[in-house]
């Protein structure tokens, strides 16, 4: 299936928009709920209240840890700048917003990374 660059890029983007303001909303009710001092021992002991929430607590732990993982490593690999605010909105924001953030950094410096060797293949020979 060949998606073309830019539109994937946005789709990212997009994910990156609900993805923080989905759990934001979340946050905003639970403060809400259980008052402006936002207790964090509540708030994990209630993601762990029973076996569906600690099935996705621990499923979300998982694979957010692998995939922070990947993202250290790949950025590196291809050069992916502002990485910065990657690590800052993840645990500021919402996983769920920087996951898709970075996909979208990805795929702006593969094209870029991509643009700049058509560019050479361009460039003539002497």
């Amino acid at each position: 299936m060949n998606i073309p660059k830019n539109f994937l890029s946005s789709i990212y983007l997009i994910f990156a928009f609900f993805g923080a303001i989905l759990p934001t909303l979340a946050n905003i009710q639970f403060i809400q709920d259980y008052g402006l001092n936002f207790d964090i021992a509540l708030f994990i002991k209630m993601a762990n209240i029973n076996p569906a929430a600690r099935s996705l607590s621990r499923d979300l732990a998982i694979s957010s840890s692998a995939f922070l993982l990947w993202i250290i490593v790949e950025s590196r690999r291809i050069g992916v700048k502002n990485m910065w605010l990657i690590y800052f909105s993840t645990f500021t924001i919402a996983f769920a917003f920087s996951a898709p953030l970075f996909l979208f950094l990805r795929e702006r410096r593969l094209i870029e990374i991509e643009d700049s060797k058509k560019s050479l293949d361009d460039f003539p020979n002497n």
